[in-house]
């Protein structure tokens, strides 16, 4: 049995003076040396009871490919990932493994858990930089042929490109409906290049390609297309569009300029690299302070965004600092970086000057010791009131889907607007399936992922099953 180590290896990180002037990478990642190290560590318990391949919603064999790692065969540590993901570069980057993998990791019971998602993104950045994913790419390239059947897509965010990944190694032709100008959906519009740089999403699209599925976008489904003409075109449909969709606060001053939607204000940077103005056409005004709503992780990624671009920023957030739901590693990012935070305050009233918000005032609340169904400490008004100055204001509390294909179909939807599915994915409408947060509302990129891959699985048995009748 493996020693126990019970501190893990961090993984190198560009210096907060640097990183803070510009939207580069922020982790630089494991070298080969410092992977293996890594690797060292895991206890490699059995596959069969492997408590984080159970904390992983794409269930990968994770002590399988660390131990391959281990090993220096890196080849091999990549085909065990893609036997479950093929966007190992993405998950690698961003997924919540602290809650799902790590979080279940027996080393993490004593100690720090193995940095599973370093290492999974290490597999895939050494495969990519070293042509070992090529050579594998072109084994499956052959096994893709097309040839089972055709599937529509719709979205091109994670449940999309992970279902479509799927069927295409399955044999099928896969084409994906993209509404937006470009393919990703969240990964290429809510997340920053700082966190998932464009480049490496680009990269792992155009691997979707090579396996028989074609992205066409500017296609808004609903609109441009109907669900009822795919399924004409179609052997099935797959829903996966996403929670787009921003929440906004019922307070006064709500329509004064400079107040944005996260949504709207890390589109404009993320997509419409509004941060590089007047090069591209989409201006983002944001004066000298800015003041962030919210602590998830959209919340981090718009502070840090708009500190990038000059300001001082605040995260104003209504419950306490073990309430945050950000990722420890973002909130950790956004302190070393000089974000501010102000906690147990709820915005009441946008004030205003000449049409453009110049302060925010905020209720103080007060925690209960009783809490909530997700546990977090409840909270209630006390009272009081403090001001503070704000030149803009970026909303970031939440997402919930878009109602486009709902209103234009007979899909049954839950009062929140998300779609109603049974336990194999299936809408209401038979050969329609849908996952990700048009099931759940806002959720994570790799819960998402997993519900891609799970209905990838029920569209397979769905379409066998009409053949065979």
């Amino acid at each position: 049995m493996p020693k126990l180590i019970k501190e893990r290896v961090p993984t190198p990180e560009r210096p907060v003076e640097e990183r803070i002037k510009d939207f580069g990478e922020v982790n630089l990642g494991y070298t080969f040396e410092l992977a293996v190290k890594e690797a060292e560590r895991c206890l490699q318990c059995p596959e069969n009871y492997a408590p984080c391949i159970k904390g992983c919603p794409v269930h990968i064999n994770i002590p399988g490919f660390i131990a391959k790692i281990k090993e220096g065969d890196i080849e091999g540590a990549l085909r065990i990932i893609w036997n479950d993901n093929t966007l190992p570069a993405i998950t690698g980057r961003v997924c919540p493994q602290e809650d799902q993998c790590e979080g279940a990791c027996v080393v993490g019971k004593v100690g720090q858990a193995v940095n599973i998602g370093k290492l999974e993104r290490f597999v895939a950045d050494y495969a990519r930089k070293h042509g070992i994913e090529e050579e594998l790419l072109c084994e499956f390239e052959e096994k893709c042929s097309g040839t089972l059947g055709n599937v529509a897509v719709v979205g091109a965010g994670p449940a999309g490109l992970t279902c479509a990944g799927e069927l295409a190694k399955m044999g099928y032709s896969v084409t994906i409906y993209e509404a937006l100008h470009k393919p990703g959906g969240v990964l290429i519009y809510g997340i920053p290049e700082f966190r998932l740089p464009k480049e490496i999403l680009n990269h792992e699209l155009a691997k979707l390609n090579r396996l028989s599925v074609r992205i066409l976008t500017d296609h808004v489904v609903g609109k441009t297309v109907t669900i009822e003409e795919l399924l004409k075109e179609y052997d099935a449909v797959f829903i996966g569009t996403g929670a787009g969709t921003p929440k906004l606060l019922n307070i006064p001053g709500i329509l004064l300029d400079r107040i944005y939607s996260a949504n709207e204000f890390l589109t404009r940077i993320n997509l419409m690299k509004a941060y590089e103005f007047p090069d591209y056409d989409t201006p983002i005004a944001i004066g000298k302070r800015v003041v962030v709503i919210g602590a998830g992780n959209t919340a981090m990624d718009a502070a840090r965004s708009a500190l990038r671009l000059g300001a001082e920023v605040i995260i104003a957030y209504r419950r306490g600092e073990e309430d945050v739901s950000a990722r420890e590693e973002e909130v950790a990012h956004a302190k070393e970086e000089g974000v501010k935070f102000m906690y147990f305050v709820q915005p009441v009233e946008f004030i205003g000057e000449n049409g453009k918000v110049k302060a925010v005032k905020f209720e103080k609340m007060e925690p209960l010791e009783e809490r909530d169904h997700r546990g977090k400490r409840k909270i209630r008004p006390t009272g009081e009131y403090v001001t503070v100055e704000a030149d803009t204001v970026i909303i970031a509390i939440g997402l919930e889907p878009n109602k486009i294909i709902s209103d234009e179909t007979t899909l049954k939807t839950n009062p929140d607007g998300t779609l109603v599915v049974d336990e194999n994915l299936m809408t209401s409408i038979p050969g329609v399936f849908a996952g990700g947060d048009a099931i759940r509302g806002e959720a994570t990129v790799i819960l998402a992922m997993g519900d891609g891959k799970r209905a990838a699985k029920a569209i397979d048995e769905y379409i066998r099953a009409k053949m065979s009748s």
